[in-house]
């Protein structure tokens, strides 16, 4: 789960990271009355969405006044913010965050991302903020220096202070740098979050460390333990049909594809969509109903896909286990009835009830198309999408 950047920077200010002074506006009048509350000089006024890019795209402007504050937070309240993030789609804008303009010296960059194949939170640093991440890494990859945290042990101070000097940091700046990549781990840890970026850190005139952004994400499978987070989702900012899965205990990705996968686990699911590429089709989606899916969760998978406009054809992959093909087979056909699903359907089912669940299908008088394997089952979904 994403939040804003105006909430992480109050979690992480409750961490002890420094962070400008500001406020959220819902409108143009909110904003100007946050650029008086903060002095009545000059504010910066940020589109508040979950992608990054928002000042390349216009979504970052300077206010000098409250006056010229509320002008502009009008301006892109409401408007259809681009950027590399969102999409030739765009967001909309329905919030900003009004903040404090700093003395600006030079921009840093930190981050902590759960790396999942060293199993480790990892610490980075770079002296190149300001700029994507993915583009320092893909043109100066030496110029990002990183940490593997041991969670036994947590950020050691001596590794915090290598990655400061890593990146040309000097004299008291090294101990602040250091008392904040422990702020941000122990923000991390506390809140069960995969990735905290701040980009960019800023060191100001003066001489502090201040995250002038703040960038959260949090692991979905422990929001349980964090009610307080939870509430911070915005179902704005999500696609419609990913929220709509998620209130039937489904898990689904939209992808820009035009076969429909339903697949019962993520590693079969995966599997699933990276056949069809090998078959010369592209997925629409990522589903994953789970290994004890209802009739009723079927149901609303199919309601789900036939949502999707770009869907041609639907590929129905499953392994029975829990979810017994027999069941499966009886809560596809009460669906395709009941939604009146016209796209073709080819269905691959081995395990429990294999048998009883192929006999169901046979006798339902729709047409369906099966398949014993995989790779069969993806050359026939190609197939159907290719004669439509």
């Amino acid at each position: 789960m994403k939040i804003h950047e105006y909430q992480g920077k109050v979690i992480l200010a409750s961490h002890g990271v420094p962070v400008p002074q500001g406020k959220v506006a819902f409108t143009a009048d909110e904003a100007g009355e946050v650029a008086t509350t903060l002095g009545g000089g000059t504010v910066v006024i940020k589109a508040q969405i979950h992608a990054g890019g928002r000042g390349k795209g216009g979504g970052v402007k300077i206010a000098r006044n409250p006056d010229e504050a509320s002008q502009i937070a009008r301006e892109i309240l409401g408007m259809r913010l681009v950027t590399h993030q969102t999409g030739p789609k765009g967001q909309i804008v329905s919030r900003v965050l009004v903040e404090e303009g700093l003395d600006i010296k030079r921009e840093l960059y930190f981050g902590l991302v759960l790396d999942r194949a060293s199993e480790r939170l990892v610490m980075m640093a770079s002296a190149e903020g300001g700029v994507e991440i993915e583009e320092v890494a893909a043109r100066t990859p030496e110029k990002i220096f990183k940490a593997g945290i041991y969670s036994s042990a947590g950020l050691a101070g001596f590794q915090a202070r290598e990655l400061a000097f890593g990146i040309g940091l000097e004299g008291p700046l090294v101990k602040k740098a250091t008392r904040l990549m422990q702020a941000l781990y122990q923000a991390a840890i506390t809140t069960d979050a995969s990735l905290v970026e701040i980009n960019p850190l800023v060191e100001t005139g003066s001489g502090d460390l201040v995250a002038l952004d703040a960038k959260m994400t949090f692991d979905d499978s422990a929001l349980f333990r964090h009610v307080d987070i939870l509430k911070l989702r915005d179902l704005e900012e999500e696609d419609p049909l990913e929220v709509e899965a998620s209130k039937s205990s489904l898990n689904y990705i939209k992808l820009d594809g035009s076969i429909g996968c339903m697949v019962n686990g993520a590693g079969l699911a995966m599997a699933t969509m990276d056949i069809i590429k090998l078959a010369g089709g592209a997925p629409a989606n990522f589903l994953d109903v789970g290994g004890g899916a209802s009739a009723e969760q079927i149901r609303n998978a199919f309601k789900i896909l036939m949502s999707d406009v770009s869907v041609k054809a639907v590929l129905i992959n499953i392994f029975g286990g829990i979810l017994r093909c027999d069941v499966l087979a009886n809560g596809v056909v009460a669906a395709v009835k009941d939604l009146g699903v016209s796209v073709p359907i080819v269905i691959r089912m081995e395990g429990t009830n294999v048998e009883e669940g192929k006999r169901i299908l046979r006798n339902s008088a729709l047409n369906f198309t099966t398949a014993d394997t995989m790779g069969e089952a993806a050359e026939k979904v190609v197939q159907c999408v290719g004669s439509n």
